[in-house]
Formats: structure tokens, C-alpha cells, sequence
């Protein structure tokens, strides 16, 4: 069995990406806003070309659709994974229920995104990929976190409410993480913001607000609130009586 990582052609100054969509008109688009994002970007159409293309080609990182013809996405990420292939794989599916991503995990997959989708979201999803494939994400090794209800896996980019998977966005799972690592200490809306928008993306300085918002909402009614602290920051810390 194989046990090599794909990884970036060292004769390349731009990540090379392996697109899988069997949408002629969606995998166009996708190749060119990649492209113009700094990737070198290949296509397949159909999951057996997928699969030959990732077991003889190297890739810095896999965007693996799942309804594909010929090969089915799972059977494709089944497949790479049996032949020991490392490649980051995100998946980027409209089968976004929670079930079929946590099928997708623990098939292999690396992170997982759900149509309709964000370009600028897709992209901070690869880098992160990317910087954690080199071993230095932030200096510090994706770990398991626990607090209250949840269980936050940040290998995989999942968290997990009495079980569960929530259905939580790259940058919530972000923030969310920064917070979990000191519960009930409050981290600096400066510090989260550089930790939550890593990538290099543009956005406004009060992007952060809209990120703790929504994630506000999804653990709600978990016994944990997330609290603004006014001029500080944020933290998360076990609900009190009302």
C-alpha cells in the first residue's frame, strides 16, 4: 500500500489543486476564481479520473464534490484514503446534511462545505488546510477541547454538542476554538479577530461581531453563552440562572 503524501510541486510557486465537480458551468467558474486567487488549478469530472488523477498526480489539496457519475465522491475519498494518499480533501457537496459530513470525516475528508458556498470561505478553508499540512498552524497541534455540552475536534474542524454535530461555518469553529482553549476568560476582540480572519482575507474591523453573533445562536440553549464584554472582548462560560 502507498504511503506517500501529495503535496505541492516543488517546481511550482503556486498550490496546485485538484477540482472534482461534475457541473461543467460550476467547475469553470471555480477553476477560474481559484486561479485568479494564486492556484494552479487541474479538473475531473466523473470519480474514477478523480481518483487517477489523485493517485498519479500531486496535489496540494483535493475540492471533492460528492454526486459524481462513474464513482460516487465517497467511494472516490474511500478509495484515496485504502491506497494510503494524505492529501487534504475538502468536500463540497449540496449534501450538507449533518449525517452525510460526519460520513465524510470519518471516511477521510479534511473539512467539508455545503452548496450554496462562499468563495472567500472555501478559500480560507484551503489555506488553513495548507498551513496545517506544513505542520504550523498558529505553532500549536489541533487538539481535542471540551467544555460543558461540547467537544471540539480541531483536526477534523468539527464540533460536537451531546453527540452531535453542530452545523457551525470554518470561521465560527475558529472563534469558537479560541475561546474554548480558556473558558470564562475573556479573549480580546483584536486577538480573535486575527485568529478568526488568518487567512489575509479583507474585512471589517466589526466582521467579528457577525462571526460571535451567529455562533451566539447555534449554542444557544447547549447551557453555555457566549458573552460580549464591553471595550474587552469575548468568552464562553456555563449559563446562569435567569
Amino acid at each position: 500500500m502507498a504511503t506517500q503524501t501529495n503535496s505541492v510541486n516543488a517546481h511550482s510557486d503556486k498550490p496546485r489543486l485538484l477540482v472534482v465537480e461534475d457541473d461543467p458551468a460550476l467547475a469553470q467558474a471555480l477553476a477560474l476564481a481559484l486561479s485568479r486567487r494564486g492556484f494552479n488549478v487541474a479538473q475531473a469530472t466523473n470519480g474514477r479520473t478523480a481518483l487517477e488523477r489523485a493517485t498519479t498526480e500531486s496535489f496540494a489539496a483535493i475540492i471533492l464534490d460528492l454526486t459524481l457519475p462513474e464513482m460516487d465522491g465517497l467511494e472516490v475519498l474511500r478509495a484515496l484514503r485504502a491506497k494510503g494518499f494524505t492529501t487534504p480533501v475538502i468536500v463540497l457537496t449540496a449534501r450538507g446534511t449533518v449525517g452525510d459530513r460526519v460520513q465524510g470525516l470519518r471516511l477521510g475528508a479534511d473539512d467539508y462545505l455545503p452548496k450554496p458556498f462562499d468563495l472567500d470561505e472555501l478559500e480560507a478553508r484551503v489555506l488553513a488546510l495548507l498551513r496545517r499540512g506544513v505542520g504550523s498552524v498558529a505553532g500549536t497541534t489541533p487538539q481535542r477541547l471540551n467544555f460543558g455540552a461540547l467537544v471540539l475536534d480541531e483536526a477534523a474542524g468539527v464540533c460536537y454538542a451531546n453527540g452531535e454535530a453542530l452545523e457551525l461555518s470554518a470561521r465560527e469553529i475558529t472563534m469558537l476554538s479560541a475561546l474554548m482553549e480558556r473558558p470564562a476568560h475573556a479573549v480580546t476582540r483584536e486577538r480573535l479577530w486575527e485568529i478568526v480572519f488568518s487567512d489575509g482575507r479583507d474585512a471589517q474591523p466589526d466582521a467579528i461581531e457577525v462571526v460571535a453573533y451567529r455562533l451566539r445562536k447555534k449554542i444557544s440553549g447547549l447551557g453555555i453563552e457566549l458573552v460580549a464584554l464591553r471595550g474587552v472582548g469575548y468568552l464562553i462560560r456555563e449559563k446562569r440562572p435567569e
